[in-house]
């Protein structure tokens, strides 16, 4: 026998009511939360990978000014921002600018060459002798 209300007769077909019209609204339900899911996990990955490009292109601004200070100073040999530039390199970054302050000190700001859906990551270090 068919499973129907009671007082139904077989091969009557039930007429929808209050209980059928949610029907498959908990499949809507789980897709619509799977869907906010997947749109959190999207930031946070596009977030973290912005935090270490930012981080790279720190490191990549610190080494650069660290080894243009010292060519500055007369440690290395070289040009300064040269000296910079390449160093930059080596770590897939290019520098933006490049300048020498007082006390034998040199700013460098950098940018990764490799660019985020969120844009370049850009550093900025300041190196010089020990105070």
């Amino acid at each position: 026998m068919t499973a129907g209300r009671p007082g139904q007769r077989r091969g009557q077909h039930a007429r929808p009511g209050p209980d059928h019209r949610e029907r498959g609204s908990g499949t809507v339900l789980a897709a619509g939360l799977a869907l906010v899911v997947l749109m959190a996990a999207v930031l946070v990955m596009l977030l973290a990978q912005s935090a270490v490009q930012a981080s790279r292109a720190a490191s990549a601004a610190d080494l650069a000014a660290l080894a243009g200070a010292d060519a500055l100073r007369g440690i290395s040999a070289g040009e300064p921002c040269t000296v910079a530039n390449d160093v930059a390199s080596r770590h897939a970054a290019r520098v933006l600018s490049c300048v020498a302050g007082p006390g034998q000190t040199l700013e460098v700001r950098t940018e990764l060459q490799e660019r985020s859906m969120l844009g370049a990551a850009t550093g900025r270090a300041r190196a010089g002798p020990p105070p």
